[in-house]
C-alpha cells in the first residue's frame, strides 16, 4: 500500500480520514473507561508520580513498579494528536505488564501549540535517556526498554527508532523493542488537517518529522498495529511503515496487525486484557 499523493490530499478528505472523534460516535464513553480504569489502577499501584526527566513544564513520568525486580521496563507513550491528553488518562495501561514483573513509565510531554511536534519529539528522547541512565535508581530496568505509544504516542515511538542514539551517548539504541498502535507515520497529509492550527506543520516540517520518510538507526522489533475498524487513513498509515522498515519486523509477522472489532478509541483499551493479542505482542518483545 502505498502514499497518496500530494493532490488526493484535499482538505475534505484530511478530515474524513483523520478526525477520529468525528469517526467515532462513541468516543465520549472511551475517555470515561481511560479516567476510570486509570484512577483504579493508580489507587492499587500507587506508583511514583511526576518524576521529572526533563526540563519543559511537563516534562514528567508515572512509575509503576512490580511488587518484586522489575524484569525490564514498559514505556509507554500517550496520544491525542500532540495536543491533547495527559500521562494520568494512560495509567490503565500498567496493570497487565506490572503483573509480569515489568516497570511501566507512562511519559508526559508539553503540547502543542505551546511546543512543535519537532520539541516534543526531543523530549521523548530525554524520557527515555532518563529511564536508560537514572531509572534504575527509582526500581526501573533500564536493560531492557520497550516503548509502546497510541496515535501521536505511535508516532513518537517510531521516531525513537529514528533517532541517533549515539550522539546521546549510548554505544547502542536504549530500546530492546516497540509498538506502535494507530500511529501516524506519514504526517503530510496533516498539513491540511484543521487541528494544524496548533501544529503549525508545513509541507516540509511534515516530511521532517515522519518516520516513513526516515531511516530506521536500530534493528529492533517494532510491532505496527491499528484497530481493523479504524479509518482507511489509519490503516494506511501502518501500512507504509511496515513497508518502508522491512528491517524492524518482527519475527515470524506477516504484516501489521489489526485488531478485529476494534476502533481508535476502543484498541488502546486492549491494554486492560492481559490475554488480548496487543498485549501478548508487546509482552513477546521482552
Amino acid at each position: 500500500m502505498s502514499r497518496l499523493g500530494s493532490a488526493d490530499y484535499t482538505p475534505e478528505f484530511v478530515e474524513r480520514g483523520y478526525n477520529n472523534r468525528a469517526a467515532v460516535a462513541d468516543h465520549p464513553r472511551w475517555f470515561a473507561y481511560y479516567l476510570d480504569a486509570s484512577a483504579e489502577a493508580r489507587a492499587k499501584f500507587a506508583p511514583q508520580l511526576d518524576l521529572r526527566y526533563g526540563p519543559g513544564p511537563t516534562e514528567t513520568l508515572d512509575l509503576f513498579l512490580p511488587s518484586g525486580c522489575a524484569r525490564g521496563t514498559f514505556v509507554f507513550i500517550h496520544g491525542g494528536y500532540w495536543r491533547t491528553f495527559d500521562k494520568s488518562d494512560f495509567s490503565f495501561v500498567a496493570p497487565t505488564f506490572v503483573a509480569q514483573d515489568l516497570a511501566v513509565a507512562v511519559v508526559n510531554y508539553d503540547l502543542c501549540p505551546d511546543v512543535s511536534i519537532a520539541t516534543i519529539v526531543e523530549e521523548c528522547r530525554r524520557a527515555v535517556t532518563w529511564l536508560a541512565r537514572d531509572g534504575a535508581s527509582h526500581g526501573a530496568d533500564p536493560r531492557r526498554i520497550v516503548v509502546g505509544g497510541h496515535s501521536a504516542g505511535g508516532h513518537l515511538t517510531a521516531m525513537l527508532f529514528a533517532t541517533d542514539w549515539s550522539a546521546r551517548g549510548f554505544a547502542d539504541a536504549p530500546i530492546a523493542g516497540g509498538l506502535s498502535l494507530s500511529g501516524v507515520h506519514d504526517l503530510v497529509p496533516l498539513v491540511r488537517f484543521s487541528f494544524n492550527e496548533d501544529f503549525r506543520l508545513d509541507d516540509a516540517e511534515a516530511t521532517r518529522q515522519s518516520p516513513v520518510f526516515l531511516a530506521p538507526r536500530t534493528r529492533a522489533p517494532l510491532v505496527l498495529a491499528a484497530g481493523a475498524n479504524e479509518t482507511s487513513e489509519f490503516v494506511r498509515q501502518t501500512q507504509i511503515l511496515w513497508d518502508a522498515w522491512p528491517q524492524n519486523r518482527p519475527a515470524g509477522a506477516a504484516g501489521p496487525m489489526l485488531v478485529p472489532g476494534r476502533h481508535h478509541f476502543s484498541v488502546i483499551a486492549d491494554y486492560g486484557e492481559a490475554e488480548s493479542g496487543l498485549t501478548r505482542a508487546t509482552l513477546a518483545l521482552f
